[in-house]
């Protein structure tokens, strides 16, 4: 097997053993378990051997794999022996619940250990094991650069909590996902406020899926006039959002328009007036924008026109514009060829309800791509997974 095919390659207990026994460590530098763990339990032949690999990889992998908050346990222990080498942990899509947050966190807490990137989706918790984990990372802030807790149920106390960790002067958190969190405009404060005490540093967040509303939308939008913040990437999809809410986010953004290369709004009633008041943030010529996505907001030809108006203004930054799933008919797809025989607009993919190709090269092909992508969206929302608990549907 060559290294590049052995890294990511999976380890299976049998096999993993067998070599061992020989005497012959694996060459792997991470393990990806794709559907089994091997049990770390009292007296198992394949703990021991498991426990010489884990302490030494820079990435672990372990999502889907049928984790309790005992299991977790194990993996602490064994990771306390030896913390300074893993970079990444993935823990995703398990039973951990707060009583295995509460024995990760333990690990945490060790100045030695110098992990970069958590991700923690689906693993039923809760703002109780949110805390344990917010506490342990204030204690070794400097370290952790992504952290992903989407699809838990940490609450408006659980952003409380977390709070604590980003008003830290040390956290140097750049990547922060809290996507379907049952977080609420009050969590939005909690986050808001926390972000304004530390702001240079986030580079992406994620509340999608969050009931946000407009409220919270007023409440994000005073850490994205700080000139200080830095975000680069803000997701807000399905977060209740409306035109009102656009028209803070657009003027927070107009104070501050040199930074967000990425906005995401899809999935919200922002309608033609919503369009109309971003259109004022797409104007500015300070405006650097290059990914915009409003799938599905109910926009029409009139939204598109504003749209359009706006980017024949700056027309020189905007690389991706998503609008599929729109009302935008016949004639605003008028609007927006007109705007793509612009020889200054530098747009370079464009989805849309029926375009079937264009000079840009963004068609049915990446069309379809972003169907896919939002068919495989609709199955996780819809989906009863063990991990969680509960059914991560959306609501109506």
């Amino acid at each position: 097997m060559s290294r590049k095919k052995r890294k990511s390659a999976s380890i299976q207990p049998a096999r993993e053993s067998a070599v061992w026994a020989s005497g012959r460590p694996p060459m792997a530098r991470g393990i990806l378990f794709n559907t089994r763990i091997v049990n770390f339990r009292k007296g198992n032949p394949n703990c021991l051997p498991f426990r010489r690999v884990i302490v030494k990889v820079p990435f672990l992998k372990l999502q889907r794999c049928n984790v309790t908050g005992e299991g977790c346990g194990y993996l602490a222990s064994a990771l306390c022996s030896n913390p300074s080498h893993l970079r990444e942990l993935n823990l995703s899509w398990n039973h951990l619940g707060d009583s295995g947050l509460k024995m990760l966190s333990d690990l945490l807490e060790d100045p030695n250990y110098t992990l970069n990137k958590l991700k923690l989706q689906c693993c039923k918790m809760t703002g109780e094991g949110c805390g344990y984990l917010a506490s342990a990372l204030c204690s070794n802030p400097s370290h952790l650069r992504e952290l992903d807790l989407s699809l838990n149920l940490l609450g408006d106390s659980g952003l409380k909590m977390l709070s604590d960790l980003l008003k830290d002067p040390n956290c140097t958190l750049n990547k922060l996902k809290l996507q379907r969190c049952d977080v609420t405009e009050e969590g939005c404060g909690y986050l808001a406020s926390a972000l304004c005490s530390n702001p240079t540093h986030l580079r992406e967040l994620d509340l999608s899926d969050n009931h946000l509303r407009d409220a919270g939308l007023k409440m994000l939008s005073d850490l994205l006039k700080d000139p200080n913040c830095t975000l680069n990437k803000l997701e807000l999809r399905y977060c209740d959002v409306t035109g009102e809410g656009c028209g803070y986010l657009a003027s927070a953004l107009c104070s501050n328009p040199s930074h967000l290369r990425e906005l995401n709004l899809s999935w919200n009633h922002l309608g033609d007036a919503g369009l109309k008041i971003l259109s004022d943030l797409l104007k500015d010529p300070n405006c650097t924008l290059n990914k915009l996505k409003l799938w599905d907001c109910d926009v029409t030809e009139e939204g598109c026109g504003y749209l359009a108006s706006a980017l024949c203004s700056n027309p020189s930054h905007l690389r991706v514009l998503d609008l599929s799933s729109n009302h935008l008919q016949d004639s605003g797809l008028k609007i927006l060829s007109d705007l793509l025989k612009d020889p200054n607009y530098a747009l370079n993919k464009l989805d849309t309800p029926r375009l079937p190709s264009h000079p840009t090269g963004g068609g049915a092909e990446t069309r379809g791509k972003e169907a896919r992508k939002g068919n495989e969206d609709a199955q996780i929302r819809n989906e009863k997974h063990p991990g969680c608990g509960r059914n991560i549907a959306r609501p109506d």
